[in-house]
């Protein structure tokens, strides 16, 4: 039987299966389906919507009040609490339907100040951002029900390889501005290496998602824990959230050139 891989770290090989033997992992609730699934990912999604909207509009009360550092609490706290709620889902999963929610929420409040940062400074460049992402999510999860795109091992491995790649440029580049170097100033820049860098990233994270609707069918079919569904929401949040970002780079790198 095929090991099971994603390129999103909240969903990596074993996430489903025991480590000694090989089995599923089994508890008393019942067991993991795929609408399931659905139902908490539009819980999560939901969630995170609620903390943007909130951390918004705190933003534009800060910005009419002319203190924009004001929303600078949501931003770090949103991004560094989320982390640390993604770290504790990651390592106890069976927490998840407690974890997860949490996640979201913190994200949101991230994702809603980041997103009006970038909407103050480019008008209609959010509505664009959220447009593609849940576009992008539609049109790859048409083409995998359909069998149009495959996640065969070679694509896995791919993707994987992939996002590990894009994982250590953007250590590498925080380790360099840590210390004052910026020999890899072409990833936030608006160059034309900048903007191929973005698009490439893009790419990868969206093919993700594919990985994500695979590897959330075989813990369906193998008959995952019932909280299980809490947690391939939140895995699938991570990606998106993820691909949110890098398309909202790639928007402003855009618009700065214009």
């Amino acid at each position: 039987m095929a090991i099971m891989r994603s390129g999103n770290p909240a969903l990596s090989d074993k996430t489903f299966l025991d480590l000694g033997s090989g089995s599923v992992v089994r508890d008393d609730g019942g067991t993991m389906t795929l609408n399931g699934t659905v139902n908490k990912t539009a819980i999560l999604l939901v969630i995170t919507l609620v903390g943007a909207l909130f951390s918004w509009s705190q933003f534009a009360a800060a910005a009419q009040a002319g203190n924009i550092g004001a929303v600078m609490p949501y931003v770090w706290g949103g991004a560094i609490g989320g982390f640390v709620a993604a770290l504790v889902t990651v390592f106890k999963k069976e927490w998840s339907p407690f974890t997860a929610p949490i996640y979201a929420a913190l994200e949101g409040l991230f994702l809603g100040a980041v997103s009006a940062m970038f909407e103050k400074l480019y008008p209609g460049i959010v509505m664009q951002a959220v447009v593609a992402t849940f576009g992008t999510l539609g049109a790859l999860l048409m083409a995998y029900r359909s069998g149009l795109i495959k996640a065969t091992e070679n694509f896995k491995l791919g993707v994987v390889a992939a996002t590990g790649g894009i994982a250590l440029m953007y250590l590498a580049q925080l380790g360099m501005n840590l210390f004052g170097f910026h020999g890899m100033s072409f990833i936030s820049g608006n160059s034309a290496l900048g903007i191929g860098f973005s698009v490439v990233v893009v790419i990868v994270a969206a093919l993700n998602l594919v990985l994500d609707f695979d590897f959330i069918e075989q813990g369906a079919q193998r008959g995952a824990p019932k909280y299980m569904e809490w947690y391939g929401a939140f895995g699938l949040l991570v990606t998106l959230v993820w691909l949110y970002l890098e398309i909202l780079r790639l928007l402003s790198k855009l618009q700065s050139r214009n």
